[in-house]
């Protein structure tokens, strides 16, 4: 079997991260959070510091952020980070992408409703499969 050639730069620790440090930074969270903001610091356990962090809630044509400060993440409730463009945070690049930016008080009620709205589709699922003789 041949040996796989990997590239010069290839960590397989935290250390990866490094190159991300005083960048803007995209991190997904365990619970389903969207945090971005300036990666400052991190641990060897993967713990990361992040300043000027907004939390992006999303619904399906628009977001709205939440002003955090500065935010401290565990690395084990970290499940992806990576570097955001920040190219994308314009109008301009926003309206190419069908994405709007609201009040976080419209997209908090805009995410409620389909919340409500997945519940109520969840609830005639399980009750259809009831009648076919499924248990759940």
């Amino acid at each position: 079997m041949d040996a796989v050639a990997l590239p010069d730069k290839y960590y397989t620790t935290t250390s990866c991260i490094q190159d991300l440090v005083d960048k803007i930074v995209f991190v997904t969270l365990r619970d389903g959070k969207n945090i971005i903001g300036v990666l400052r610091t991190f641990d060897q356990f993967g713990t990361i510091v992040i300043q000027d962090a907004v939390e992006r809630i999303y619904t399906q044509k628009a977001f709205g952020d939440i002003d955090r400060g500065v935010f401290l993440i565990r690395g084990e409730n970290i499940v992806v980070i990576g570097e955001l463009c920040s190219e994308l945070n314009t109008d301009a690049e926003l309206g190419a992408l069908s994405v709007s930016k609201l009040p976080i008080e419209e997209v908090l009620e805009l995410r409620r409703l389909e919340l409500e709205s997945s519940t109520s589709i969840s609830k005639n699922t399980e009750t259809r499969l009831k009648m076919l003789g499924f248990s759940p």
